[in-house]
């Protein structure tokens, strides 16, 4: 679609909106984006024409996609604030204002009457949204405006009163913004400042009003003096600011200026003021005027409101009998005023039956009266909310509801939108006390309208969503509530509650906390323990036991603290015995629980203590007593202490430790059980619970458990666990029948119960069918249960011991496709978890683990197994266990335990005996190797064992030394009647390494005579073939032989690699093998053929020997070769340029590389120019740096390499002589050009240490450790400390005088043990004292250290010499005794050298 097409698109869309076919306009739209997606008209067309369609969610993508697009057009802004004025939707309606404050930007500088109107939108939401802050801002941007425009003073003065009345309104909320209350400020002074004329009508009362504003600011008092002084001096006879000032002045507790007490005392008196005055100011007369003359002067006017007045003062003060007198007097004086015209005039007559309500509810108790006088007032008044609500909660309190809803329902119908909060509010509540949960959420709402931020309003409405179970909403409701109050707690566990109820115990269990952190909340503590014992119930389900007993913990201790502050609570006993309870399902060694000393019964109290299973339980069991004292009647109390009882009896030991102990625990468990079915007996779970205790080891009474678990389907026909129970029952009787049909209800009632599906399993293992093992995995993949896990787990630990059913179909379902390994070992590991007792799970887990390769894991479990079996008395199994166990200990590499657990076998099984030997072998026990071998062929039954261990003798004897003996058991091997590839694999490996072509030959033509190899065995045969034509001289067919085998197997990647390397070897001429295989140096190898094959850019510009190393190093960039290979191609390429006789085409390469190399590691700079391939070329070498330094001749590091490469030629010409001090001296230049190259430091030092300039040495050593301690290179600075200290070695060893080297050599090895452990330091030191104190006791210490560790531990060369030095020492000691020790240990490590060095020091001492 052109361009041309996609405006006649878009003006067919205006032309369809135009003519309201806004389906079409969304064709035409949906047209344009789709070439052209960012099209802002489009979208826009497409916001309006779903506007019109009223799809309002399309409508607002549409246009949020144009206002990305186009964030400051206006027709975009404009469409959405349309959508979204007539879309009655919460989320739109909460957007608009930003809506209208972006088109008040955008209307500012284009149209300023319609940004007027957007102002004055706006400024209506946020007045009837009370936000009194944002609107402010926008009526002085409104203001600032018409400012702009030049308007008239008039408008202006309008526009600031205005604004005064609406930010009026803040002045009630609780807590203003300081913000708002200074716009507010400053529109009252704009204001005032415009009003005209001075003093005047308009002007008082805008002062009046100022007046009362500052009043309620207390932190305004200077400017509340200032404008009431200032408005008393323009209208001297006003009193409202002198009653403004004394109010504040008794909130303030601070005393009335005298000047200021008098006037005020002489307007009381006077009739024309009195009526006007509030009770504050009457409070500030009464501390200077007697009652009696304010009594006299509020007889002499009859007004009501005076009296009103008075009583509220004399309320303030605690004069409750002169407040009710007053208000007696009041009365009085209103049914006079009702025959006068300024009784008619006053509208606050109701105050008096107020103030007399508040005397009657507050002081004399009288709550009859109290409730006549709040709705006499209410009728006087109906703007009086206090009386009001006094008047409706009164009568809600005395039950009386209809006189209520009379009062709310006649409010209510009066109310204006946003008013008569508490009408909505009580109307709201009345409904939800008289159980209509339907009509009480609308009042409420309508309450909320008032005044949004009532927190307790917010609770209300909380209250009722919850009532009605609507939980989502109430917790939206809660949150609301905390967010405006977050002291209040009860918001925080109300909404901790509702997420208990929801399931979510983890962030209800946070909730609580925040309560049980501040204060001792018993309801929080309650629902803390509940969401605690929840999770740990959780975690016991997934096996995950250490974490579930974390759990119980805290439960206890949480649910402890709520029964200390209320141990009258019956729930909270029930809820500690359900937490102790618990504990009895986990193994007995994890049931460590912490308990706190008054509930665990010990002494001391103050502490806490650590329980056993057992005392757990028994704690447990004193909660549900406690618990039942409280309410002996509660059947559900009875069956847990049935439980606890019953779970007591199930420990390994019981508590008592005898049989009678455990029938005692099971008979009060059943008369716990029998006590619930009594108070209780059409609950099923109470009869199935009996069932399962009298079917329990010890009482077994069979026929009371039939008729429970019957009883329990009778009173519950969809009773799954009876069933299943009863199947049971009738399984243990071996009733198969029966317990099938049993079994087959259950499945049919809940389908996901593992229980019954165990059951048709151990029915089906009973009977022999094919399907057992489908029924235990199934029961697996439905859950964690222990006889489920435990009988999938032998058979597919059967089913692999059988290795004759490897190729049916039958294990390639049941094991390979299932995954059952994996699956069955997960499983079995969350069995071991919870069952630690269980010796046949452990052999089972080390089996699967064996498979897996998890080596770590199988011996572990093969440990516990043998611990759990040598504390029984079965032989047998503890035999198989120790081999398995040492075939473990074997893969896992630990040989000298593995003799030593095969040693404790009886040794009678071949697979023992073989173990065995093999571990001997790797111990470095030939000997008991071979004669364990010899016992496992006597033992061996088959032909092809035999020739296994026959193999195994062979390749012993060889090692021996023993080649005939090797050659003859292999042969025996070869004449078997089921001959192994194995032996002959060995036989022709043998004559290859003793270079008997003929010998290799014909094992390899009967190893070939096998058939066709597979895996591993192609390529060693293939090796195997190679290395014998190479023996025979036919280097030829090497490459044949290999280029065969890849033929005859390409997707093998170790051929390949074979193919590589020998390529290159025997025929170079063929070398263009080029591997895509995915084997380690894969590049390098096809790399080295193109160079070995001459393979360069000018014979082939996509495949030659530059442009697959390049791809080398790119690859493997820290790989030496692969940087040689590179820098081999590099010559190869300017090799056949000179070749060519042209010049060549590379030379800016290598200079290229030279300098990459340089800037990226100094070091590889420095050892790659000395590296083989580039120091046979030292002459090349120069020239190419003469051509580097002609493009970069201050190149620090390439003049660094100059001097290195002329140092080295300088040293292989001189013979060893002493280098020139100007060549040593530009060599130190050259360094410190490069200060940060710790190579180049490294090399300096060694060529001062070379020229025997130590000194000079050991400060280069120091430079390079400096700047590998600046860099953080921890192995550079251990490898320079050796350094320095094996430089200051050799001259201690060499017998310079002084204490310079010795410190040197100690200072630097305490700094290497500090950085870590490390024998070569400690050799240094060793050989530090031999040279100072040779026959020192102190030196045979330290020397003996690195000789009798561990071999692992020690690096053989350090061990040897450190063998040697002690050689000396003992020898000079003349301690033969030691040394014959010593000579023993090198025989057993077969330390020649040593041996050969000891008759050196016996010949020359004798």
């Amino acid at each position: 679609m052109s361009n041309k097409e996609v405006k006649t698109a878009l003006k067919s869309a205006r032309e369809a909106i135009k003519n309201k076919e806004f389906k079409e306009a969304l064709k035409h739209c949906k047209a344009v984006l789709k070439l052209e997606k960012n099209n802002y008209n489009a979208w826009v067309f497409i916001g309006l024409a779903a506007s019109e369609l009223e799809q309002p969610d399309q409508a607002q993508t549409a246009y949020r996609k144009a206002l990305e697009l186009e964030p400051e057009q206006l027709l975009a802004w404009q469409g959405l604030a349309n959508l979204y004025e007539k879309t009655d939707q919460w989320d739109f309606k909460t957007e608009l204002p930003d809506v209208y404050q972006k088109l008040i930007e955008l209307y500012s500088s284009s149209d300023k009457n319609k940004c007027y109107e957007v102002i004055k939108k706006v400024s209506d939401i946020y007045q009837s949204d009370k936000e009194y802050l944002k609107l402010a801002k926008v009526w002085l941007r409104l203001i600032q405006l018409k400012e702009e425009d030049a308007s008239e003073k008039t408008e202006l003065l309008q526009l600031w009163q205005q604004m005064t009345r609406l930010l009026s309104d803040c002045m009630d909320m609780e807590e203003p913004d300081n913000e708002t209350q200074q716009h507010l400020i400053t529109a009252f002074e704009k204001a005032m400042a415009l009003t005209d004329p001075v003093p005047g009508e308009e002007h008082r009362k805008l002062s009046a009003d100022y007046v009362k504003c500052l009043s309620k600011l207390s932190h305004e008092e200077a400017k509340m003096k200032e404008a009431c002084e200032s408005m008393l001096s323009l209208y001297p006879t006003q009193s409202y600011p002198l009653e403004i000032l004394c109010s504040h002045y008794i909130k303030t507790g601070k005393t009335l200026f005298f000047s200021l007490i008098k006037p005020i005392a002489n307007l009381i008196m006077s009739s024309a003021v009195i009526w006007k005055l509030d009770w504050w100011t009457v409070v500030s007369v009464l501390t200077v005027r007697p009652v009696c003359s304010v009594s006299l002067g509020l007889k002499k006017t009859g007004s009501s409101t005076g009296w009103c007045s008075l009583a509220e003062a004399q309320l303030k003060m605690h004069r409750y009998s002169d407040c009710a007198a007053s208000c007696l007097q009041g009365r009085v004086c209103q049914g006079r005023g009702s025959q006068s015209e300024a009784a008619k005039q006053d509208p606050n007559l109701g105050c008096v039956f107020r103030y007399l309500g508040h005397y009657y509810r507050e002081v004399a108790k009288d709550r009859g009266r109290a409730r006549g006088c709040y709705k006499k007032a209410f009728e006087l008044d109906s703007s009086d909310a206090e009386s009001g609500a006094a008047s409706v909660d009164l009568s809600m309190e005395q039950e009386d509801m209809d006189t209520a809803l009379t009062i709310l329902q006649s409010v209510i119908d009066k109310a204006t939108p946003g008013s008569a909060k508490w009408a909505w509010m009580r109307r709201g509540l009345y409904h939800l006390k008289v159980g209509h949960p339907i009509s009480f959420q609308g009042f409420l709402q309508a309450a909320l309208r008032a005044d949004p931020e009532d927190w307790v309003c917010w609770e209300c409405l909380g209250e009722a969503y919850l009532n009605r179970r609507s939980f989502t909403a109430a917790l939206k409701a809660f949150g609301k509530a905390h967010q405006l109050q977050p002291t209040s707690i009860y918001s925080v566990y109300q909404a901790a509650a509702i997420k208990q109820t929801l399931g979510k115990f983890k962030e209800a269990a946070a909730e609580y906390l925040q309560i049980t952190t501040r204060e001792d909340y018993v309801p929080a503590l309650k629902g803390l323990g509940e969401c605690l014992l929840s999770l740990a119930k959780g975690l016991m389900e997934d096996y995950r036991d250490g974490g579930a007993i974390d759990l119980l913990q805290q439960a206890i201790k949480n649910l402890f603290r709520a029964v200390e502050l209320r141990p009258d609570l019956s729930c909270l006993w029930k809820l500690l015995g359900d937490s102790c309870t618990t504990v009895g399902i986990v193994s007995p060694n994890r049931a460590l629980v912490l308990v706190p000393g008054p509930l665990a019964g010990l002494d001391p109290i103050t502490q806490s203590h650590t329980l056993n299973q057992a005392q757990t339980l028994k704690v447990g069991e004193r909660c549900y007593g406690r618990a039942l004292k409280l309410m002996p009647e509660a059947p559900s109390l009875w069956y847990d202490l049935g439980l606890n009882y019953h779970r007591q009896a199930n420990l390994p030991c019981p508590a008592e430790g005898d049989q009678s102990s455990l029938v005692q625990l099971l008979e009060k468990a059943q008369q716990c059980v029998k006590k619930a079915i009594m108070m209780d007996s059409g609950n099923h779970n109470y009869w199935n619970a009996l069932g399962v205790i009298a079917m329990s080891k010890g009482l077994e009474n069979f026929a009371l458990a039939q008729h429970c678990f019957i009883k329990s389907i009778q009173v519950e026909a969809n009773n799954v666990v009876a069933w299943t129970n009863l199947g049971a029952l009738y399984l243990k009787k071996e009733n198969i029948e029966l317990s099938h049909e049993a079994f087959k209800i259950a499945q049919s009632l809940e389908p996901l119960y593992v229980n019954c599906w165990i059951g048709q399993a151990l029915i089906a293992e009973t009977v022999g069918s094919y399907d057992t093992m489908d029924l235990f995995r199934h029961t697996t993949e439905l859950s964690t249960h222990v006889e489920g896990v435990k009988g999938y787990a032998y058979w597919v630990c059967a089913t692999l011991l059988d290795k004759s059913n490897r190729d049916s179909e039958l294990y390639r379902y049941n094991i390979v496709q299932m995954n059952a390994v994996s699956a069955a070992q997960v499983a079995l590991t969350k069995y071991t978890e919870r069952i630690q007792s269980d010796p046949d799970a452990f052999i089972m887990l080390g089996y699967l683990n064996e498979h897996l390769q998890l080596k770590m894991q199988a011996v572990q479990a093969y440990q516990r197994a043998v611990e759990l079996l040598q504390s029984m008395s079965s032989t047998e199994e503890l035999a198989f266990a120790l081999g398995s166990y040492g075939r473990a200990l074997c893969t896992s590499g630990r040989w000298e335990e593995a003799v030593q657990c095969y040693s404790s076998t009886p040794l009678q099984e071949l697979c023992d005996l073989a173990g065995l030997a093999l571990a001997y072998f790797r111990s470095g026990l030939i000997p008991e190797s071979i004669s364990a071998y010899e016992r496992a062929l006597a033992v061996a039954s088959t032909e092809k064992e035999k020739a296994y261990i026959l193999t195994a003798l062979a390749l012993l004897q060889h090692k021996q030394g023993n080649l005939d003996s090797a050659k003859t058991l292999l042969f025996k091997c070869s004449v078997l009647k089921e001959p192994i590839p194995g032996s002959l694999l060995c036989l022709c490996a043998l004559g290859l390494v003793h270079r008997d072509a003929t010998l290799a030959g014909a094992a390899l033509t009967e190893l070939l005579k096998q058939g066709a190899a597979t895996g591993s065995a192609v390529e060693q045969r293939c090796l195997l073939t190679c290395t014998l034509l190479a023996l025979q001289g036919n280097y030829s067919a090497v490459q044949r032989e290999a280029a065969r085998a890849v033929h005859s197997n390409p997707g093998n990647p170790s051929l390949w690699a074979l193919l590589s390397r020998l390529v290159p070897q025997y025929c170079p001429k063929k070398a263009n093998v080029s591997l895509n295989t995915h084997i380690d140096r894969a590049l390098l190898y096809s790399g080295v053929n193109q160079v070995a094959s001459g393979r360069h850019s000018r014979e082939d510009s996509h495949r030659n020997a530059l442009r697959t190393m390049q791809r080398a190093v790119l690859l493997c960039p820290d790989d030496p070769a692969a940087w040689a290979g590179l820098m081999a191609a590099c010559h190869t390429e300017n090799t056949s340029g000179f070749l060519s006789g042209s010049a060549p085409l590379r030379q800016g390469l290598e200079q290229t590389l030279m300098s990459v190399v340089s800037e990226k590691g100094q070091d590889c700079v420095f050892d790659f120019s000395l590296s083989s391939p580039i120091h046979c070329y030292l002459r090349n070498t120069l020239l190419v740096l003469a051509q580097v330094l002609s493009v970069s001749p201050e190149h620090p590091a390439v003049v660094l390499l100059l001097r290195q490469v002329q140092c080295q030629r300088l040293l292989l010409a001189s013979g060893g002589t002493a280098l020139p001090d100007s060549v040593l001296e530009q060599l130190s230049s050259a360094v410190m050009v490069n200060p940060t190259n710790l190579g180049a430091w490294h090399w300096l030092a060694e060529v001062y240490r070379s020229q025997g300039l130590l000194v000079q040495a050991v400060t280069a050593y120091r430079q390079s450790l400096q700047l590998a301690s600046q860099l953080g290179m921890h192995s550079s600075q251990v490898a320079i400390l050796l350094r320095l200290a094996l430089l200051a070695l050799g001259s201690c060893m060499a017998g310079v005088p002084g204490n310079d080297w010795k410190d040197l050599v100690l200072e630097a090895t305490t700094e290497v043990l500090k950085l870590g452990s490390s024998p070569m330091a400690l050799l240094f030191q060793a050989l530090l004292q031999f040279a100072t104190k040779m026959t020192a006791r102190e030196t045979r210490r330290l020397l003996e250290r690195l000789v009798s560790v561990p071999s692992g531990d020690v690096p053989v060369t350090v061990m040897q010499v450190a063998s040697w030095y002690l050689l000396r020492h003992l020898h000079a000691k003349n301690d033969q005794e030691l040394m014959d020790r010593l000579l023993e240990h090198a025989k057993i490590n077969r330390d020649q050298r040593l041996l050969e060095f000891y008759s050196l020091l016996s010949a020359s001492s004798s």
